[in-house]
């Protein structure tokens, strides 16, 4: 029987970064059966008294961001009198850098979702993003940091989706040996496409469930071998005309296939350089 395991995220924000921090962490451990508690927009009140409580009753693992000095030290406080493992995620790496600086830090809460020009940046990434998805739009092949291309069930808008979260204006076309293929794709920058292809069987197997998954007969043309194939070779086809990188998504998370992208594209870290 996995071993059962509480674990309470708090954050005095939205508290985004300490449960993806929680759950990159405990993902480790597959064995665990783990279930993640968020609590945002901690406050220093009886909320926080209570799932302090909560915590103890459960014996339960505290995680937090929290950056007010006050509520962080009377967390720590009641998880060390109280048996209770914790771990404070940002304190350390803050103390460690204001040692360095010299510097104190602010400690003002949300600075990382403030309102500035990165958030609008990546708000219009995103917009542009979901207008040009699956060729919605041949003319914003043009204006797009990066054009993706690839068959059916080869990641092009999830992919596009996270990248714009980056702040990257992504453009994505479907590839078909049927489909008519816009002008304006011979007149982009080659160094800003990418090519996207998957291995046989598991382009199979996800089209088969996909179709299964609509209540629908699996064996049609859209899952069958040799069509599959034939949409294969046609896109390595296109791939080779246009000179550009080629990717291949199967087993690959989409993080680490927009890690892979950005690199060969030379954007500066997450953003567009």
């Amino acid at each position: 029987m996995n071993q059962k395991l509480d674990v309470f995220v708090l954050s005095d924000g939205v508290g985004e970064t300490a449960l993806r921090v929680a759950r990159a962490a405990f993902i480790q451990f597959p064995e665990m059966d783990t279930t993640f508690t968020k609590y945002p927009f901690i406050k220093m009140d009886v909320q926080l008294e209570n799932i302090l409580s909560m915590a103890k009753d459960k014996k339960a693992v505290v995680l937090h961001t929290i950056v007010s000095k006050e509520i962080c030290n009377r967390i720590n406080q009641f998880c060390q009198d109280n048996g209770i493992v914790y771990y404070d995620i940002l304190n350390p790496i803050i103390g460690t850098f204001s040692q360095m600086t010299h510097q104190e830090p602010l400690r003002k809460k949300g600075l990382l979702h403030e309102l500035d020009k990165n958030y609008f940046d990546m708000i219009s990434a995103m917009e542009f993003t979901i207008t040009n998805d699956d060729g919605q739009n041949p003319k914003g092949l043009l204006e797009a940091d990066l054009v993706l291309l690839g068959i059916s069930r080869t990641s092009k808008t999830p992919l596009s989706l996270y990248l714009a979260n980056k702040n990257i204006k992504v453009a994505n076309l479907p590839l078909g040996p049927t489909t008519n293929l816009p002008e304006q794709l011979w007149s982009v920058d080659k160094k800003k496409i990418i090519g996207l292809t998957n291995d046989m069987n598991v382009l199979l197997k996800i089209r088969r469930q996909r179709m299964i998954a609509y209540g629908l007969d699996p064996d049609t043309t859209y899952s069958d071998s040799d069509e599959i194939k034939k949409e294969l070779d046609y896109s390595n086809e296109i791939y080779k005309e246009l000179g550009c990188p080629v990717i291949n998504v199967a087993d690959r998370s989409i993080e680490e296939t927009a890690a892979i992208i950005m690199e060969k594209l030379h954007f500066n870290g997450y953003q567009n350089s």
